[in-house]
């Protein structure tokens, strides 16, 4: 877990960044480093959370369990909630406002800033000091282009069983994804929707996968200020 603080003024708002890399890598640059420096460019704190995955460099035992033909990492989420106690018991000290604590995932980093979003009661771990008495909800949730959150029937994946408790959504996807198809992002928006919950959902018809930040001709490039937007809609950040 990494913290990089906000330039110039600070909004009090904070992201936790999972970076994307199907749960074997992690895409640390293109969905990590480089989103963190334009979060903090717009006054926001950036947490980067290198959280583990199944296989090598990270050595350890895969805890996965099957849903239809994909596996999810528990210890993936254990990481993520313990990062969300450690931000929330440290607000004060890091100039945060321990109300505007969100997540952002992109890819793998997508479908776990929803298993977050829906399963943030309970830790999955035995706990450890006061970060663990901390509330690992977040206080709202970008998905860019998300993966695993739909079964091959289309209906929502269990793992991620939406409420009218998750928090504000914004989804991000492009229609032409060859990996993490439209079906993920629209199956868990509409779930959102179902009960209620506030979300934004943005599609594109070009822009592929793993478009992160950076500039192309496309449409696409321009979500971040959609975020943005999003952010000041729903009480995050001001003007």
């Amino acid at each position: 877990m990494t913290i990089y603080a906000p330039e110039g003024k600070n909004t009090g708002a904070a992201v936790v960044v999972l970076p994307g890399g199907g749960f074997s890598v992690l895409a640390i640059d293109l969905e990590g480093t480089e989103i963190c420096d334009w979060l903090t460019s717009k006054g926001i704190t950036c947490v980067l959370l290198k959280y583990r995955v199944p296989s090598e460099p990270y050595d350890w035992r895969c805890d996965c369990h099957p849903v239809d033909d994909f596996v999810t990492s528990t210890r993936s989420l254990e990481d993520l909630q313990r990062t969300m106690g450690l931000v929330r018991l440290h607000a004060k000290e890091w100039h945060i406002d321990p109300h505007k604590i969100g997540v952002m995932g992109f890819s793998a980093g997508g479908y776990l800033a929803a298993e977050i979003s829906t399963k943030y009661q309970q830790r999955l771990y035995a706990p450890v000091d006061d970060a663990d008495k901390e509330n690992a909800r977040p206080d709202f949730a970008a998905l860019v282009y998300p993966g695993h959150l739909a079964t091959d029937n289309d209906s929502l994946n269990p793992n991620v069983p939406v409420s009218s408790e998750t928090p504000p959504t914004f989804v991000v996807q492009a229609e032409n994804a060859d990996i993490d198809p439209l079906d993920e992002s629209l199956v868990y928006y509409t779930a959102l929707a179902k009960v209620g919950v506030p979300a934004e959902m943005h599609l594109y018809a070009q822009g592929g996968h793993a478009f992160g930040l950076r500039r192309t001709p496309l449409p696409v490039t321009d979500w971040p200020q959609l975020f943005e937007t999003w952010l000041r809609t729903i009480g995050m950040i001001s003007e």
